[in-house]
């Protein structure tokens, strides 16, 4: 399918959006599925990041280069902005309803954010990342509700992961191409991540040996434990199993070695 043009942002009947209404069905769905849960797991709501939705809009669908989208950076640099403050108003908005709905905690997905070197991203994904985490909690405060943790995910910005942790949120999503050290050394907050979702595939012994290995250079002080990415749908279950239970054993023998905080990252 195709894409939209650098006019698209300028129409009026774009621009104004009621997302409580457009998208009643997904609260509804939120509200129900909280209920159903009975407290026994945190409901997370989630979202797409600017650039990455952008990119979409203007691809018509996915690409292994997103050349068209990344041209309207280059050659229009006004659209793009005009287009990328759009999603973030209408993001900020669709994530204060999903936290009015039930939602527990909140990710950001700037999942093409790979496709952009430090000074695109910097200047195209990074302000608008942090405007949401920002619009996000004053709109959750002027509702009268709990605020909620966020987490921002930006897939392959391994070169801003500092910066990003900036941006006011409570946690930084890695992906597998972060090395636990150097993201401990340049984040000051949470982390989350990161085995290569791939890694799954391992046989047993494998798996277990890099799971142990990813928890034992994160810590467990401020720190979730996940894949680098989605998961896959071929992926066996059981593999997944085997990934929890690891974590599980492993963060309790490094809370049973002692006072925890003389072996944790602070």
């Amino acid at each position: 399918s195709s894409g939209i043009n650098a006019e698209w942002p300028l129409r009026p009947g774009n621009v104004d959006v009621d997302v409580a209404s457009a998208l009643d069905y997904v609260f509804q769905a939120i509200t129900l599925t909280r209920q159903k849960l009975e407290g026994k797991v945190p409901l997370i709501g989630f979202a797409g990041a600017p650039w990455t939705l952008m990119a979409y809009m203007i691809e018509g669908g996915g690409s292994k280069t997103l050349s068209k989208a990344k041209k309207w950076l280059y050659t229009e640099p006004d659209a793009s902005h005009r287009l990328l403050k759009l999603l973030t108003r209408v993001i900020s908005s669709y994530l204060i309803e999903q936290v009015a709905a039930g939602a527990q905690l909140l990710q950001v997905f700037e999942s093409s954010a790979e496709y952009l070197g430090p000074e695109l991203f910097e200047i195209f994904s990074l302000p608008y990342l942090e405007m949401i985490a920002t619009a996000v909690r004053q709109g959750v405060a002027q509702r009268g509700l709990a605020d909620v943790p966020m987490i921002v995910f930006a897939k392959g910005a391994y070169h801003s992961i500092s910066k990003i942790s900036y941006t006011g949120y409570n946690v930084v999503g890695l992906d597998w191409t972060v090395d636990p050290n150097i993201a401990r050394d340049y984040v000051h907050i949470a982390v989350q991540g990161n085995l290569d979702p791939c890694a799954l595939y391992a046989p047993k012994e494998d798996l277990i040996e890099m799971t142990t290995k990813m928890v034992q250079q994160f810590g467990v002080r401020n720190y979730i434990a996940n894949l680098g990415h989605g998961i896959y749908p071929d992926m066996d279950p059981e593999s997944v199993a085997v990934f929890c239970d690891t974590v599980h054993k492993v963060s309790e023998d490094i809370m049973k070695k002692g006072d925890p905080f003389s072996q944790l990252y602070t």
